[in-house]
């Protein structure tokens, strides 16, 4: 349940993070198969990923530096705006220097997780309206949310195959439909965002200077989540279905019905979190679900069996998404409040920014070979920070109430 202190402000918050979870789930399996069908090839796909990687994480960092200067509720109405132009460019558009152009401003999101500009803007929102000691089971909710409505978009993922064969149209122009299904979430999340109250604008005084007093401790977190995220950029969602399709020619269904499975396992595990973080410890807890997940990933690409390979990808699933609740926990714990909106910022952007060229070096790969070296580099990275954030941070205590 919901913990008793999460407000009205809340609850909206959580719906808004579910309704861009569903449109993420949606275009993240939807996007590879699309441009595949226009007749792109991988690498060009991956340099399509690349780019909106690389364009969330830019806009996410140039926010996050101001946003001691900014109205939280102007930033959001604002992404959603943005959001409602990219549904709207990726609909209309099929040639892939514009497409190119769109992915790398927009806000679209090939992945299966929440890297967008919405993401610091409203972790730092969740944490005015709740206190410090439920911060870590809202935070489940909120990823569960998202993860949940992820896991129903990418099943929906596979509806306009459906749609084709019922409408007689073609299978390209049902897919280019899920564009506007992502512009509409957009608009829809833009009148949540009208209705939160001020309270979710930071309660602190204003820092004068980004970052002034937690500077030091959030540059070293940005540095170990980089290499987390260019581990995580070999297997974006995308990319993860474009090598089944090329490494088990998986079909669209199938795969979509694969990704809401692993959605649920991901979103239900999430619940574990809080309760894990309270008896063991934020970052044993971070480390200890992640790093097996790795292994997991390491060995799915190697084994040549379709129903193996996929039955590790959800067993991973389990435990993969268990630190993302303990993860945001932890920075929002360690910083002061009124910092927190950059620091999440800062944290969150290597999400993007060191992720942005994996997916090129991932499609390059799957252009020669359909050999799962993607998922065994983004394996070993991932395993390598486990390690490192384990050796750097395991001693600090921080703080829950703040």
């Amino acid at each position: 349940m919901l913990p008793a202190s999460a407000n009205r402000d809340a609850r909206l918050l959580l719906a808004t993070r579910a309704l861009r979870g569903f449109a993420d789930g949606l275009v993240s399996v939807l996007l590879a198969t699309w441009l595949t069908a226009l007749g792109f090839s991988p690498l060009q796909v991956g340099a399509i990923i690349t780019g909106t990687l690389f364009g969330s994480a830019a806009l996410t960092l140039a926010i996050g530096l101001v946003s001691h200067r900014l109205s939280r509720r102007r930033v959001l109405f604002g992404a959603a705006l943005l959001m409602l132009a990219t549904g709207a460019g990726f609909f209309s558009v099929t040639r892939f220097w514009p497409l190119l152009i769109i992915a790398i401003a927009g806000t679209l999101n090939p992945s299966s997780g929440d890297v967008s500009l919405f993401l610091p803007t409203e972790q730092a929102m969740l944490s005015e309206v709740i206190p410090g000691a439920d911060r870590t089971l809202l935070f489940a909710w909120y990823n569960v949310a998202g993860t949940l409505a992820g896991a129903v978009g990418a099943l929906a993922s596979g509806g306009p195959a459906t749609l084709s064969r019922l409408l007689h149209i073609s299978l390209l122009q049902a897919q280019r439909g899920g564009f506007l299904v992502y512009a509409l979430v957009a608009v829809l999340a833009g009148l949540l965002y009208r209705q939160l109250s001020p309270a979710v604008e930071t309660q602190h005084a204003r820092a004068k200077k980004t970052l002034e007093k937690s500077r030091a401790i959030v540059l070293r977190l940005a540095a170990l989540f980089c290499l987390d995220s260019a581990g995580g950029g070999f297997v974006v969602q995308s990319l993860l279905a474009l090598w089944l399709l090329h490494r088990f020619n998986l079909s669209v269904q199938a795969t979509a019905a694969f990704f809401f499975v692993a959605g649920l396992f991901a979103a239900l595990s999430q619940l574990l979190s809080s309760r894990l973080a309270a008896r063991f410890g934020l970052i044993n807890t971070m480390v200890f679900t992640h790093l097996p997940a790795n292994l997991l990933l390491i060995v799915a690409g190697i084994i040549p069996s379709a129903p193996w390979a996929l039955s590790l990808l959800l067993i991973r699933m389990i435990l993969s998404s268990m630190d993302v609740p303990a993860r945001q926990s932890f920075v929002m714990a360690v910083v002061p409040p009124e910092e927190r909106a950059a620091a999440a910022s800062v944290t969150n952007v290597p999400r993007s920014l060191a992720s942005a060229l994996p997916p090129l070096l991932a499609g390059a790969m799957l252009s020669h070979t359909s050999f799962g070296w993607p998922l065994i580099c983004g394996g070993i990275l991932k395993a390598v920070y486990d390690l490192l954030l384990l050796q750097q941070f395991r001693h600090l205590k921080p703080d829950t109430n703040l």
